[in-house]
Order: structure tokens, then sequence, then C-alpha cells
């Protein structure tokens, strides 16, 4: 992803502090599966010009959607910190359709990969 020397923090909550979150900076008060926060660009990033920012999972919102397909939640969980950091990459789903398509080939090549490893 030609970002090799940089962090990503990755944190895992309940579905309470996602509404909190999801609420407190996207105006939107339910829970959702990943929030991204990037740190790439604008004064955080001369601190800290290698932290590309933090990528927030609900677990109780992985695992409801994990069960809703037959799927593993730690593959899930796995699916949504990629997603996540995609989205700090500056990938975006909501935008136009190649956009989309963009992205999603990206998130699965790369979870294609992570299932690979394990």
């Amino acid at each position: 992803m030609g970002c090799d020397q940089s962090e990503v923090s990755i944190v895992i909550v309940n579905d309470e502090e996602i509404t909190r979150l999801n609420r407190q900076y996207l105006r939107r008060n339910r829970p959702t599966n990943v929030i991204a926060f990037p740190m790439a660009s604008g004064d955080p990033a001369a601190f800290h010009p290698h932290l590309l920012g933090d990528v927030v999972i609900s677990a109780e919102t992985a695992k409801r959607q994990s069960e809703a397909v037959g799927g593993k939640t730690e593959e899930e969980i796995f699916f949504l910190m990629i997603h996540g950091i995609l989205h700090l990459l500056a990938y975006d789903h909501e935008g136009s359709p190649a956009e989309r398509r963009k992205m999603e080939a990206k998130e699965k090549e790369l979870f294609n990969r992570i299932r690979r490893v394990k």
C-alpha cells in the first residue's frame, strides 16, 4: 500500500461506545460497524507524520453481522479493520460507483491475503 513505515491504532469497542463516537463525530445516533479517524493530513500530521489514524470497530456489531451471514466474528473484525484502514488511505465507497468498485476490490484482495496467512 506504500505506507510501510506508517502506524494505525485499532480500537475494538462495544455498541454503546461506537454509538457515542458516531453521534459525536458523524452526527449519527446509532451503532455502526467501523469508524475511521484519519490523521495523515492537517496539524496532527506535523507531530507524527507516519500516523495514518485510528480505526474503531464495534465487536458487537461485527458479531451480529457475521452471524447474519453464517460467518465468523473474527473474520468480520479483520474485514472491518481492512475497511477502516482503506478509509485512512483515502479509499471511499460512498462516492462514485468506480470508487466503490476500487475499494471493494482492494478489500477482497487484502482480506484474501489475511485468510491465507492464518
